[in-house]
C-alpha cells in the first residue's frame, strides 16, 4: 500500500532517497545537502511529500505556497518516482495529497509545468483535472550576466 506523508525531518532515510531520485528527475541537478534539505523542511512557503511503499521512499513531489497579493498561488514542483515504481499510481497519490493540502492551504488553483515528452506524467495531469493553458513560461539564468 503505498502511504503519503509530508517530511518532516531531515533523516537518513530522506537523504538516501533524495540520493536516489535526484538523478532520475535532473541530470544536471545537485543533490541537496542536509543544511538545504532541512531549510525546504522549515520553510513555511514548501511542503516536501515523500510515498513510501513497504517501509521505503519511492517517490517525492514539492508542494510550494505563496502568498502574493491576489490570494494564495500553488505550484506542483519536482515531482519524482522510482523507475522501478512507476506506472503504479505513486505520483497520482502525491499530486492528490498535494491538491488537497493546496486547497487546505487556501490556493483556488494549482499549477505545475512537465516536459511534453513525459507523456505518462502528462496523462495522469490531465486525467487529475489540470488543464494546459494558453501562457508562455519564461526563465531566466541568473549565472548569465546581463
Amino acid at each position: 500500500m503505498i502511504e503519503v506523508r509530508r517530511v518532516e525531518h531531515a533523516d537518513v532515510e530522506v537523504e538516501e532517497a533524495l540520493a536516489r531520485l535526484i538523478p532520475q528527475l535532473s541530470s544536471t541537478s545537485p543533490i541537496p545537502r542536509r543544511q538545504e534539505l532541512e531549510a525546504l523542511i522549515a520553510s513555511d512557503s514548501s511542503v516536501l511529500l515523500a510515498a513510501k511503499e513497504d517501509g521505503g521512499i519511492i517517490g517525492l513531489l514539492t508542494l510550494v505556497l505563496v502568498r502574493i497579493p491576489t490570494g494564495v498561488r500553488a505550484r506542483i514542483e519536482d515531482v519524482v518516482v522510482d523507475e522501478r515504481a512507476r506506472g503504479r499510481g505513486v505520483g497520482e497519490h502525491l499530486s492528490r495529497e498535494a491538491i488537497r493540502l493546496a486547497a487546505e492551504g487556501g490556493a483556488k488553483t494549482v499549477d505545475l509545468t512537465s516536459r511534453p515528452g513525459r507523456r505518462a506524467a502528462n496523462r495522469l495531469y490531465e486525467r487529475l483535472g489540470f488543464e494546459r493553458r494558453d501562457t508562455h513560461v519564461y526563465r531566466y539564468n541568473i549565472e548569465q550576466p546581463i
